[in-house]
């Protein structure tokens, strides 16, 4: 029922700054945890940054710590993150994804249960 669809991703250069945001079909928005995860090539997918449904609580993950900032407008059924200090290592597939509960924070893929298709972020150096 649930569709997610990212957007913003491009190519920018080390120290620059790029803002995702993914927009969410249906009512079910506002109740949901949403997260970000991303996935270089050859790499396994990991957690960037998630939103409880009232935004109350965020996590992020160590390595992006300080420079990136996930925010949520229900609104707008739209999920942001803003990312900022941009480097190579950044660079892979971001996708957004939400989680039914709501009530807590989710780092693991598994336990998210829609996602949108992701959109590429590539980072020069």
């Amino acid at each position: 029922q649930v569709q997610l669809v990212e957007s913003g991703g491009g190519l920018v250069q080390a120290g620059g700054s790029l803002r995702l945001s993914c927009a969410a079909s249906g009512r079910t928005f506002s109740s949901s945890t949403m997260g970000w995860f991303r996935q270089a090539p050859g790499k396994e997918r990991e957690f960037v940054a998630a939103i409880t449904r009232s935004g109350a609580k965020t996590r992020y993950a160590d390595s992006v710590q300080g420079r990136f900032t996930i925010s949520r407008d229900n609104a707008k059924n739209t999920v942001y993150l803003q990312m900022n200090s941009l480097k190579a290592e950044d660079t892979a597939i971001y996708y957004c994804a939400a989680e039914s509960n709501g009530i807590i924070i989710v780092t693991t893929p598994g336990r998210y249960d829609y996602w949108g298709q992701g959109t590429q972020v590539t980072v020069s150096s």
